[in-house]
């Protein structure tokens, strides 16, 4: 057959279900001139990022759940309450970030920070080795920052939050500004 356009409305197989080849191995198959819809399950959605506009304060020397009031998208409406539960017809394997970053309202006594990933309300991971800041007079600190990303498998219901752990000696701790929390569904 020599080269050509083939032009139809729609292609199925003869039998009228089954799989339709394009191409064959060691060909590309261009479809830059068009659109492709792709069906849920090859997207990477639902997807979620939000982040804190403003200081938060957090409880000192104890876990404390992260505020994120501002979000950046949420593609399935399934972030709410600083904390990301997945939908009906979502269960599958999941990948979050989260960079936080703590403060002490200026006092220079940041002792140790800490953030972690909670499933259902209980510890799931955290960023192993607590960040711990030595306070003295040739080297102190106000604010120091942690990141965190876990891939986890969940079903339809669940829910992922952040939560950080920060201890001053002296003043009151705080989550500061642009800290973010995201994630997206992985296709499998």
């Amino acid at each position: 057959m020599a080269d050509g356009t083939l032009k139809v409305g729609t292609i199925t197989t003869s039998s009228g279900s089954g799989t339709i080849t394009l191409g064959q191995s060691g060909e590309t198959v261009d479809m830059s001139n068009g659109t492709m819809t792709l069906n849920s399950s090859m997207k990477m959605t639902p997807a979620f990022e939000a982040y804190t506009a403003t200081t938060v304060g957090v409880s000192n020397d104890a876990w404390s759940k992260a505020t994120f009031g501002t979000e950046r998208y949420d593609t399935g409406s399934a972030f709410a309450s600083s904390k990301f539960t997945v939908p009906s017809g979502g269960a599958g394997k999941y990948h979050f970030y989260t960079a936080c970053r703590a403060g002490n309202d200026g006092a220079n006594t940041l002792d140790l920070f800490q953030v972690a990933f909670y499933k259902n309300g209980s510890l799931y991971a955290n960023n192993g080795t607590p960040a711990i800041v030595f306070n003295s007079s040739s080297a102190t600190i106000n604010n120091f920052g942690a990141s965190l990303s876990q891939s986890m498998d969940l079903s339809v219901g669940n829910y992922v939050e952040v939560y950080v752990f920060v201890r001053t000696s002296v003043g009151s701790p705080d989550l500061v500004n642009d800290s973010f929390f995201g994630g997206y569904k992985i296709i499998e």
